[in-house]
This record gives structure tokens, C-alpha cells and sequence, in this order.
């Protein structure tokens, strides 16, 4: 637990390029994530429900206060970043949590991430066209 104003736990989640450093806080289920609430920073609901996830599987709607700082990638990105974060935060908060969060898959890291561009070819392994003549 850290000390600040208010006593919070913490945790990091990443997905593809996405960093999510999340703050969990007693509260009564407000989520902010950079600074705008959840429904203004996400328009579609899937991506809502993914950032609500752990709360749900461990029955902790409307307990805590959430903030978010996330950076990079897209917006499917950064739910996965901030759900896989949040998870974290919790079973920091509270060990007895883990074996729920584990067994939902909710604490792996989803390691797919975008192939890099190798030299001599137009994109990761699109090689150029072949040409006979």
C-alpha cells in the first residue's frame, strides 16, 4: 500500500504497446482513466466491460475508486492494458483474490504484439514481388 493524500494499491498492465499504471483506491466504484471518466474516454461498451472485468469476477463493483494513466497504442489495447493492470492492483490488495483472477486469466500478460519490419522486405514478411524478367 502507498501513502499519498489517500492510501492506494497499485499495479501495471501492458497489452500489444499499450502501459496502463493503475491506482486503486476505497471508494464507490468511480473509474478515471487520464483524467476523463470511462464513459467519455471509451465509446464502445465491449471496451467498458474488459476495463470492469476483475471487478466483476471478484465481486468488488462499486468498492473502489479507480484511476488510470495509460499511453500508447489503440483504444483495444488500452482496456486490455488497464484490465490486466487492475488486476494486479487487486491481488495486491488482497492476496485471497489471486486464485479467482488467475483462473479467469485475468493476471497473464498477453504477449501478441505487431512483428517488426524486417530489412529488404515492404513488412514484417512481405517479401517484394517476384519478377521473372
Amino acid at each position: 500500500m502507498y501513502e499519498s493524500k489517500r492510501p492506494y494499491f497499485y499495479g501495471t498492465g501492458r497489452k500489444k504497446h499499450s502501459v496502463a499504471r493503475v491506482r486503486v483506491y476505497q471508494g464507490t466504484g468511480k473509474i478515471t482513466i487520464n483524467g476523463r471518466d470511462i464513459d467519455d474516454y471509451f465509446g464502445l461498451e465491449t471496451l467498458k466491460l474488459i476495463v470492469r472485468q476483475p471487478l466483476e469476477t471478484t465481486g468488488l463493483m462499486g468498492k473502489y475508486d479507480i484511476e488510470t494513466t495509460v499511453v500508447g497504442g489503440g483504444v483495444s489495447g488500452q482496456a486490455g492494458a488497464i484490465r490486466h493492470g487492475l488486476a494486479r492492483a487487486l491481488v495486491v490488495s488482497d492476496e485471497t483474490l489471486k486464485p479467482a483472477l488467475k483462473k479467469a486469466g485475468l493476471l497473464t500478460r498477453d504477449p501478441r504484439m505487431k512483428e517488426r519490419k524486417k530489412p529488404g522486405l515492404k513488412a514484417a514478411r512481405r517479401a517484394p514481388q517476384f519478377s521473372k524478367r
